[in-house]
């Protein structure tokens, strides 16, 4: 037991002048030395309330430490080192900076802990910390979501059960055998509706109706209606079956299924009722603009493959870099075709009749395309024809690297948030055979675990205790701060 009366009398002088006090800080093994004149400069932190809690006694220090020397005066924190290095510097320069390699969630803990405010956090590192909470919200949900798929709620009617069946059925193919074999049919569905699309287009395929005019085949048409059945019915259980109407009438992929869908009910409803409405060519007109529109339903192929969603995640990202590459190509274009065309009215036999119509042949000779319907014939002319193809290799080349980082980047990420979700069913499949159930307490007395609900569904109680890593206010709690980050590996 420390005497009390000796550390008063040992710290009288410090508590006296806390500008001029030295305190040892132990943190994780690692001993530094810091004045109060320092530490000061941000007196709401945990390190300025240790220069002044020496005269408060026992109490006071073990309030803020985990321990304490009065001997060396040192006091010892279990805390991560390396993040307290990063930290301190914020009484010397006014500002954090999280070293490469320190899990940014971890970091943020530890910036709490020391009540060191995050606002002092450098804007870099805000962004990173962003982006690693984002991360963590994503595999919360994908593990909810897998939780909601492991049982039914008996509380639910029979309705809302089979609405739940009919849902994982449609939208979630690993769910069961025959879910894989629905989406496989559908897959196929859509290669072969948008084949009899293409192939209807053959004249040699075709038929002439009673007045002379070219019409798909009608096995083609056949085959087309009951592609479009299969859609129908498709969007039809996914629309019942969905827990939120709205978001899935609004989602960019069930809009591409209504695209794929309606030209066909809207042409046959021209074709049996537009005649009496129209003339009947503005409604074989109207028929041809809608069945362009069927083209929509090969993006339908993004539902069933990954690498479609990936490429379009990817390009969604890189706005800026393709922003910059028209930029380029716009003004070499515009310079590269005002150069050929002044370069080629000495010829009397010049292509180049105005600097509009040069367009044209900048943008074919800047993608290196080169149909040759128009072409320089001076000799500065080619040269500048040499040196504006040169330039548009490069402008296409500076954008490509940054798009395909986005990808490469969004692809890797999805493979990690999949396979920490894993981890975290893992580890609470773990607890639970453990014993070590959710919505647990710790009993201090004799450091057993028990139940503080034992009417929450173990699942779902089990998901706050080995999620404390992924629901951020889970963590504010000090006795957490040594939890294991599933992101971090």
């Amino acid at each position: 037991m420390l005497d009390n009366s000796g550390l008063q009398d040992q710290d009288s002088d410090a508590s006296e002048n806390s500008e001029a006090v030295e305190i040892i800080v132990n943190v994780g093994g690692i001993r530094q030395i810091l004045y109060g004149d320092i530490l000061n400069r941000y007196p709401e932190t945990r390190l300025s309330e240790l220069v002044n809690c020496l005269s408060g006694g026992y109490d006071a220090i073990f309030s803020l430490c985990d321990d304490y020397d009065p001997g060396k005066r040192e006091f010892y924190f279990d805390r991560d080192p390396d993040a307290f290095k990063c930290i301190v510097d914020v009484y010397y320069f006014g500002e954090v900076h999280m070293k490469k390699g320190i899990c940014p969630i971890c970091f943020k803990n530890e910036m709490e802990f020391w009540k060191v405010d995050l606002g002092l956090l450098d804007d870099c590192c805000k962004s990173h910390l962003s982006e690693k909470k984002e991360e963590l919200e994503e595999i919360a949900k994908r593990v909810q979501v897998i939780l909601d798929d492991l049982g039914l709620d008996a509380t639910e009617n029979r309705w809302k059960r089979c609405q739940k069946c009919i849902w994982k059925f449609m939208e979630k193919p690993e769910s069961s055998f025959p879910a894989r074999v629905t989406a496989v049919f559908s897959f196929l569905f859509i290669l072969l509706s948008s084949v009899v699309m293409c192939v209807g287009t053959i004249p040699e395929l075709q038929i002439e109706d009673s007045e002379g005019n070219h019409m798909e085949h009608p096995t083609l048409d056949r085959i087309e209606t009951v592609c479009i059945g299969w859609f129908t019915l498709e969007y039809v259980l996914r629309l019942i079956s969905s827990p939120n109407k709205l978001h899935f009438v609004l989602s960019f992929m069930n809009i591409i299924d209504v695209l794929a869908i309606l030209p066909f009910y809207i042409s046959l409803i021209l074709t049996h009722l537009g005649a009496t409405l129209m003339e009947l060519s503005n409604v074989q007109q109207a028929i041809q603009a809608l069945r362009i529109m069927r083209i929509a339903r090969i993006f339908k192929l993004a539902r069933h493959s990954s690498g479609l969603q990936t490429l379009t995640y990817a390009l969604k990202n890189s706005f800026k870099e393709l922003g910059l590459l028209l930029m380029y190509l716009a003004v070499g274009i515009f310079v590269f075709s005002a150069l050929g065309y002044t370069m080629e009215q000495s010829h009397p036999d010049t292509l180049f009749k105005s600097i509009p119509q040069s367009f044209w042949w900048a943008i074919i000779t800047m993608t290196t395309v080169g149909y040759g319907d128009i072409y320089p014939k001076t000799t500065l002319g080619k040269l500048n024809a040499a040196i504006s193809f040169l330039c548009g290799i490069i402008a296409i080349a500076l954008p490509i690297h940054p798009i395909i980082n986005n990808f490469v980047k969004y692809y890797n990420k999805q493979r990690v948030l999949e396979t920490a979700a894993k981890h975290e069913l893992e580890l609470m499949e773990l607890n639970l055979g453990e014993g070590k159930v959710g919505g647990v307490g710790h009993d201090p007395e004799d450091g057993r675990h028990k139940r503080k609900d034992p009417g929450v569904p173990a699942w779902s109680s089990n998901l706050k205790l080995s999620h404390s890593d992924t629901f951020i206010p889970l963590l504010s709690d000090e006795k957490h701060h040594r939890t294991r980050l599933q992101s971090c590996k």
